[in-house]
């Protein structure tokens, strides 16, 4: 089983950076995908950007492409999401996920970390 566990949320100014970092134990994560996804208040849950462990090749949701970079760290069994150029509109709770497939779906990752709280204020 996969657990998952978020961090390096924060406010920041419009224009700043931010890196978060997930980290993950069990032994199956390095062979799946890893996900994130970010949910303001009111809204539903909605994709960022995944890549899978093995065959690498990361993509991103559009509004985010050419700010944010996802990477990983098999000696840390972790995977980062690096936000350049935020905006006030990329202010939400931010979660990382884990399942078979690096997809946009949120039904395709079967666990989930607790999220950490991202602010950019203008």
């Amino acid at each position: 089983q996969v657990q998952l566990v978020e961090s390096g949320g924060g406010l920041v100014q419009a224009g700043g950076s931010l890196r978060l970092s997930c980290a993950a134990s069990g032994r199956a994560f390095s062979t799946r995908a890893t996900g994130w996804f970010r949910q303001a208040p009111g809204k539903g849950r909605e994709f960022v950007a995944a890549i899978h462990w093995v065959y690498g090749n990361p993509y991103y949701e559009d509004s985010v492409k050419g700010r944010f970079t996802i990477s990983r760290d098999r000696a840390k069994n972790a995977v980062y999401l690096q936000m350049n150029s935020l905006k006030p509109e990329d202010t939400a709770v931010y979660y990382c996920a884990s399942g078979p497939r690096a997809t946009k779906a949120v039904s395709d990752y079967d666990a989930w970390g607790q999220g950490t709280q991202v602010t950019v204020s203008s």
